[in-house]
């Protein structure tokens, strides 16, 4: 019979982190004078986070200590993280929900898979509510890691059926191109095509501060630079959802962006 006691190793890992106590690393986590210094053990770091591994891997021992510096990071979310480390556990029924989404992000920067799929599952089941009002903040961070893929179809769900969100926020000017193609390929994406297209030129010219908001005034280089910046978008749009109309006044004074074959179809 196994007998198992993680419970009382848990507790006694936690009293090792909260004592220091035969400490050979010591982390510095914020800026002075608000900054905390954390003492910890090399061989838990580094059995526990292969970040901290990589850190301590590069550094140099000092009167036998490691000294880790600059970790940007809130110390109100690395306390957490620390103690995960440690103890394996976490708690946080009393945490406010945007420090639960840093832990999140910060989780991931530090490779801790684990916690990340749990946060995601904590926020998207039981703060929904919460993540719908900051979306903005949300869909942005989810897209940057594939780790958040739970964050990312909770994204596309509500894109899908609500793309203004999007379209017509603050930032969407400032979208990265790999979440505009994202959004582009979703299926059931509830917006006239031929709107979709005003999106994709206006970000296009976001994107290039020189070019006139009227192609009248365009070059054939400032046409290419439009091409160039929209190659990975322009194969998305579905132009025969386009209508007659929008083709005309919409898409024909861009042509010279698409593929002349395209052009020949739709016109």
């Amino acid at each position: 019979m196994n007998n198992q006691f993680f419970e009382k190793l848990s507790s006694n890992l936690s009293e090792l982190l909260i004592n220091g106590d035969e400490h050979n690393v010591v982390i510095e986590v914020g800026q002075a004078p608000n900054n905390q210094v954390f003492k910890a053990h090399s061989v838990i770091l580094n059995s526990r986070c292969l970040y901290f591994k990589d850190k301590l891997n590069a550094i140099d021992y000092k009167n036998g200590v490691k000294t880790i510096k600059d970790i940007d990071i809130s110390i109100k979310v690395f306390d957490i993280i620390i103690k995960y480390i440690y103890d394996g556990t976490i708690s946080l029924e009393k945490v406010d929900v945007s420090v639960i989404f840093d832990l999140l992000i910060g989780s991931n920067e530090f490779g801790l898979e684990e916690l990340v799929k749990h946060i995601q599952s904590l926020l998207i089941e039981n703060n929904a509510s919460w993540l719908r009002l900051n979306f903005s903040r949300v869909y942005q961070a989810s897209f940057k890691d594939n780790n958040f893929d739970a964050l990312q179809h909770f994204s596309t769900n509500i894109i899908a059926k609500y793309p203004n969100i999007v379209f017509d926020s603050d930032e969407f000017d400032t979208l990265s191109e790999n979440i505009l193609v994202n959004i582009l390929k979703l299926d059931n994406l509830q917006m006239d095509e031929g709107l979709i297209w005003d999106y994709v030129i206006r970000w296009g010219i976001a994107q290039n501060t020189s070019l006139s908001s009227n192609p009248k005034q365009w070059s054939d280089a400032d046409f290419l630079i439009m091409k160039n910046t929209l190659q990975n978008c322009l194969p998305l749009i579905r132009y025969f959802q386009i209508s007659g109309q929008d083709i005309f006044k919409k898409v024909r004074p861009y042509q010279k962006i698409l593929d002349p074959i395209i052009w020949e179809d739709i016109k």
